[in-house]
């Protein structure tokens, strides 16, 4: 007897045993210790341990099981289910209600409801929705982000008013923009495919105490795929295809995922093929031939045409194919129990990518250039991160980012009726090192801390020559000469060191009401020697420019029920000019921007407020953010006068321009309001939509600001069912009129809008601004299984031609995408 009770003991314990239940990271597969497990009545409530683990086995088989953790979303599962999962549980970092997203782009882990700025998440799920050919076609999907393109490769965001390099890019918390980022058009977004993003996050407005210089307009932070780690050694493969009607897009990506208990790996390889693009062939906007290319040049892929060639169909756009490949690899090594190793490995490289503005541009009614293009655009990152989570008294968690950035671009053109051809080719090699740090200073978790540091280098080589074809029956055969061609920067060397401090201090001030505030300080160092003065002579040759600042931000977030949320913000932020602000040479329109080494700092302050009202348990959220940005010491490209009062002329490339650079100015301002809702009205339909509306003059000259979209807005609804879901979406943009272009800066482009008009006497031409437009789509998604789902979209349903604001070339016509998703 005394055996049998021995044994029943045994028994007991392996059942006690078999019933402990561990809790893992969705995302990593890491433990997560402190976990509340409890049933409805709360009469059990248990915690897991160090190891992750807790015994289930007090609760009932049909009870419905309680998982809560702060940094979670709750999970509520039945034990039986508890029990078919192998007793493994996963915690997930979104929940269902809107206003608990956690988010990383402040550089630690925050939900949504504590932060006063506006923001905007594309997680994986919307990404893989919106079915984007380029990372920039996705951002143009995001409330209050409109997108320009000169040529089809590419795509420059536009936030609050502000693009190119006063909006910050980062990727994997390491800054993309660099020394030579520039003022205007920036088309470095796509440089990273949407097929590699986990998901994306926009913060809105002035963000330089976290990120430091640039962060004028706002931030957008790309997050790449992640491994994470198995309990059993696992291989996980997905397979991606898409072709698209417009264009003749074939995008292929394949991804394998190797997963382990020490240690996971990712590697994901993406390659896209882009055929010329067509527009849309019906114009509501009344204007027959704008838009429409009549002759193209055919001197790519090392052909030689002497003259343009006539396009048989006008409104496919010759000229805007390339093709892309990316690469990502990532591993992730967890060293301790708070220790965490990622190793983050990243290529993208390009063909020959055509301007397509420039390669349609006109001088004396005839084709200017038989070539224009940019070289191989290629990108290389190298970081690794290291993850701390000691939760001592001094730093709770912390991360700390060292990488190495190469990026290689070049440009290369001739004009028709010469055989001089010009290259530029620029290598920036970037190093960096982040620490960013936080730590909770109550056991309550009301009151956090976040601090850290940040030293980026920047060296900037930039070359070029020039080189006469030697043409034979036809044929290029080789060169016959070699010329003299002005670099775009300096052409002995330059560097840029940047080196900033900041702290960043979080308080609960009771259950409604949340305090944010930061304070940063930033050092700025450039130096640049110029060599060849055949040119453009400089009164100095050798620069050196130090700047400093100092910028703060305050923001107060008010919740005074569950269903209302006010949020307010006051911050500043600054752009210290950079290699391309003040040593850059290039033309444009008869235009040649000429090195300024006087030109200082540019700074922002901003004001704004928020409203959020919830709907619907949550499901469903009202929204709108209002603002007033004023600049200060902002810079703007203006002419560049003689004492007599007359404009400098220069030579560039041969011909004799109007000499222009980069300047500061005195004030402007940027206001606006983005209004947007989203949610569930049903079980089954599901809405989202915004209207963002834009001004900025400024105040010395009562200019237009460039770069300002006219109203512009999307509504969609969707319907889910079962394995089915169908959508509908329809984006329009208001017509912005020629009164609110900037012209003194170009960047707006108005030259590239309608013609309404021709002085025959002076010639002086007419424009009529961007017109109206508006767009209709449909898509489909059906799941056939757990690992295989395809997708189906119709873009622009009526084939309506439009372009959007400032853009060089037309948005795509009638497109129909079909694309195939598998796991293996």
């Amino acid at each position: 007897m005394k055996y049998f009770f021995l044994l029943i003991i045994f028994l007991n314990s392996i059942c006690a045993f078999a019933q402990k239940v561990k809790v893992l990271d969705k995302q990593t597969g890491k433990i997560i210790k402190n976990v509340s497990i409890f049933n409805a009545k709360e009469t059990i409530n248990i915690t897991t341990d160090k190891d992750g683990f807790s015994d289930i086995s007090e609760f009932n088989a049909t009870e419905i099981i309680i998982f809560s953790h702060l940094s979670y979303a709750v999970l509520r599962v039945r034990k039986s289910v508890v029990k078919s999962k192998n007793y493994i549980i996963y915690l997930t970092k979104e929940s269902e209600q809107l206003d608990e997203v956690v988010v990383s782009l402040f550089k630690r882990e925050e939900r949504t409801n504590r932060i006063a700025e506006q923001i905007a998440i594309l997680n994986s799920k919307k990404i893989q929705r919106a079915s984007a050919q380029t990372s920039a076609d996705l951002l143009a999907t995001i409330p209050g982000v409109k997108v320009q393109k000169s040529q089809f490769g590419g795509g420059s965001p536009v936030i609050r008013g502000m693009e190119a390099n006063r909006v910050l890019l980062v990727v994997d918390g390491v800054r993309m923009n660099n020394a030579i980022y520039r003022k205007g058009h920036l088309q470095s977004a796509i440089t990273v495919t949407p097929n590699m993003l986990e998901k994306t996050e926009v913060v809105f407005g002035p963000s330089s105490v976290i990120y430091g210089s640039d962060a004028l307009g706002g931030v957008i932070h790309y997050y790449t795929k992640t491994p994470k780690l198995s309990e059993e050694n696992e291989v996980d493969s997905q397979f991606f295809s898409r072709f698209s009607s417009v264009n003749n897009e074939i995008t292929t990506n394949i991804s394998v995922e190797v997963r382990s208990q020490k240690w996971a790996s990712l590697t994901s390889i993406s390659h896209s093929d882009f055929g010329d693009l067509k527009a849309g062939k019906n114009r509501a906007h009344g204007f027959k031939d704008w838009g429409k290319v009549f002759f193209y040049s055919e001197n790519n892929n090392g052909n030689y045409k002497e003259y343009p060639t006539v396009n048989m169909d006008p409104n496919l756009q010759r000229n805007t194919g390339y093709n892309q490949t990316d690469i990502l690899q990532k591993f992730f090594i967890p060293i301790t129990r708070n220790t965490d190793i990622k190793l983050n490995f990243q290529y993208s490289t390009s063909s020959d990518i055509p301007r397509f503005d420039r390669l349609t541009e006109l001088k004396n009614k005839k084709l200017k250039f038989s070539e224009w293009f940019y070289g191989p655009q290629k990108r290389f990152l190298a970081s690794a991160q290291m993850f701390l989570s000691p939760n001592k008294k001094g730093m709770e968690t912390g991360i700390i980012t060292a990488a190495y950035q190469n990026v290689q671009e070049s440009r290369i053109q001739r004009k028709f009726g010469s055989l001089d051809r010009s290259y530029r080719e620029e290598n920036v090699a970037v190093y960096s090192l982040n620490g960013d740090f936080s730590v909770l200073l109550t056991a309550d978790k009301k009151r956090a801390l976040s601090y850290g540091f940040e030293f980026a280098y920047n060296d900037v080589t930039s070359n070029a020559y020039g080189k006469e074809l030697n043409i034979v029956a036809g044929e290029i055969e080789g060169f016959s000469r070699t010329f003299k061609v002005q670099s775009r920067y300096p052409d002995g060397s330059s560097a840029y060191l940047s080196s900033a401090v900041y702290i960043d201090y979080r308080q609960d001030i009771n259950s409604k009401s949340t305090l944010n505030s930061g304070i940063r300080f930033t050092n700025t160092n450039l130096t640049a020697t110029w060599i060849d003065q055949t040119f453009i002579q400089l009164p100095d040759t050798n620069i050196q420019l130090n700047h400093s600042a100092v910028t703060a931000t305050l923001g107060y977030v008010f919740k005074p029920n569950k269903n209302w949320q006010i949020n307010s913000v006051l911050s500043s932020g600054f752009r210290a000019p950079n290699i391309d602000d003040v040593g850059r040479v290039r033309e444009k329109a008869g235009n040649v921007t000429v090195p300024n080494i006087t030109v200082t700092p540019e700074f922002a302050y901003n004001a704004e407020i928020g409203v959020q009202k919830y709907f619907n348990e949550k499901k469903f959220r009202f929204g709108a953010n209002i603002y007033y940005t004023l600049l200060d010491n902002y810079i703007q490209r203006d002419f560049v006068y003689n004492p007599d009062g007359s404009i400098v002329q220069v030579a560039f490339d041969g011909d004799f321009g109007n000499a222009v650079s980069n300047q500061n100015k005195r004030t402007a301002y940027i206001t606006g309001v983005t209004a947007s809702y989203l949610g569930r009205i049903s079980p089954i339909w599901k809405t989202s939509g915004f209207v963002t509306y834009t001004k900025g003059r400024t105040y010395d000259s009562r200019e237009p600001m460039s770069s300002i979209p006219p109203i512009f807005g999307q509504f969609e609804m969707s319907y889910v069912v079962a394995e089915i879901e169908l959508g509908a979406a329809i984006r329009f943009n208001a017509k912005k009129e020629i009164s609110d272009f900037n012209i003194t800066e170009g960047i707006d482009n108005h030259e590239l809008t309608p013609i309404v008009a021709k002085n025959a006497m002076d010639e002086r031409i007419k424009y009529y601004g961007t017109p109206s437009w508006i767009t209709m789509g449909l898509n489909a998604n059906y799941t056939l299984s757990n690992s295989v789902s395809v997708q189906a979209r119709l873009d622009n349903l009526l084939d309506q031609h439009f372009i959007e604001f400032a853009s060089g070339v037309a948005s795509p016509g009638r497109n129909l995408s079909l694309s195939f998703r598998a796991n293996f």
